[in-house]
């Protein structure tokens, strides 16, 4: 599935609405916490999952510390 929305002004922040389609898709309801992440192709929205932000931060530590090892590799 894929949408547009806009971001709004929401006080002296910003902020996107959310169509209900894709709310019950991802299971979601207001005052839900959502998990951003950065992709090469933009944002990546999904549920928040302690867990899986916890698996996340280690790999950005991981990958920050053998930054030069996994451009080795890579080539």
């Amino acid at each position: 599935m894929s949408t547009t929305t806009k971001i709004i002004a929401i006080g002296n922040s910003a902020g996107i609405i959310l169509p209900k389609k894709l709310l019950t898709r991802l299971k979601l309801e207001r005052g839900d916490t959502l998990c951003v992440s950065e992709t090469p192709y933009g944002a990546r929205l999904t549920p928040y999952d302690e867990s899986f932000v916890r698996k996340l931060e280690a790999t950005e530590s991981l990958v920050r510390r053998y930054r030069d090892a996994l451009r080795k590799l890579a080539q």
